[in-house]
């Protein structure tokens, strides 16, 4: 019996130290077990508080740029609407550059008319003045008669001791040789008006008949209107008469001989503005 027992307490004693060493090993694995469960909770831990950190940070990025998108999103919006507004003004802009352009060639066309109408004029002027010369001189040579182009009329200017008598509106029987020649030529152009423009010196007069200097002036062109339609058929229509007194002279009033050139009858040979404007309607060259 003793000796059964014994090995038993052997086996028992052995079987005991074994589980101690386990238990050691075990309680050290435990402890290795519960510092990596700390280790990794610690972690675990820090990982959180980061991703807390970082989803604050995320959040306030993804808001940065939800409003930088925002914002992006009005600009793209201004900048359509300024290429609307863009392409609205450059099609204005382009037909006002249309238009005028338009307007330019017109008013090249119409100062081609211009000239043209112009060149005619002038061409008309001074084969009319040239007629007039020719008849004037012939038989008739006098200084007091003077033919000239001024400007855009013809004009004869007559001294008045040619056709009229001192402080007179009457006519010389002389002045009916100039006027005859004077209506010849003015009938060969039917189309133009004829002005007679009576001028004084500044010497006042004052008669039973004659008023002041605007009478007289006035009363002398009428007379030599008269005459050119009573005697010599010119058209009444195309006859102007008018009194300009001692206010055009052609020079200083201090002599006589300066007093006698101021006194002076101007037959003006003029284009009708129909006439003219004719002229304008016609295709320039």
């Amino acid at each position: 019996m003793k000796k059964i027992l014994l090995p038993l307490s052997v086996v028992l004693l052995m079987s005991s130290c074994v589980s101690k060493k386990e238990y050691v090993a075990l309680k050290s694995t435990h402890q290795k077990t519960k510092d990596e469960l700390l280790a990794v909770s610690t972690s675990l831990t820090k990982c959180t508080i980061e991703n807390e950190k970082n989803q604050s940070q995320y959040g306030a990025t993804i808001a940065t740029l939800e409003t930088t998108v925002k914002e992006l999103k009005k600009d793209k919006k201004r900048t359509l609407e300024f290429v609307d507004n863009l392409t609205v003004l450059t099609k204005g802009a382009n037909e006002n550059i249309k238009e005028t352009l338009v307007q330019l060639s017109k008013k090249d066309a119409y100062i081609n008319r211009v000239r043209a109408a112009t060149t005619k004029k002038d061409s008309l002027n001074l084969v009319l003045a040239f007629h007039l010369k020719k008849e004037l001189l012939d038989g008739i040579d006098d200084e007091d008669i003077e033919v000239n182009v001024e400007k855009t009329v013809v004009y004869i200017s007559i001294s008045d001791k040619l056709l009229f008598k001192s402080g007179s509106y009457n006519v010389t029987k002389k002045a009916y040789d100039v006027l005859e020649k004077v209506a010849t030529v003015i009938n060969g152009q039917p189309n133009m008006d004829v002005m007679v423009e009576g001028h004084t010196d500044s010497k006042t007069i004052k008669t039973d008949f004659i008023q002041d200097n605007w009478d007289l002036s006035a009363m002398r062109a009428t007379s030599i209107a008269r005459i050119l339609q009573h005697k010599y058929k010119v058209e009444p229509s195309r006859l102007i008469a008018a009194g300009r007194s001692s206010y055009v002279p052609l020079g200083p009033n201090d002599t006589n001989a300066s007093r006698s050139k101021n006194r002076r009858t101007k037959i003006i040979i003029l284009p009708k503005l129909g006439q003219f404007f004719d002229l304008l309607e016609e295709k320039a060259e």
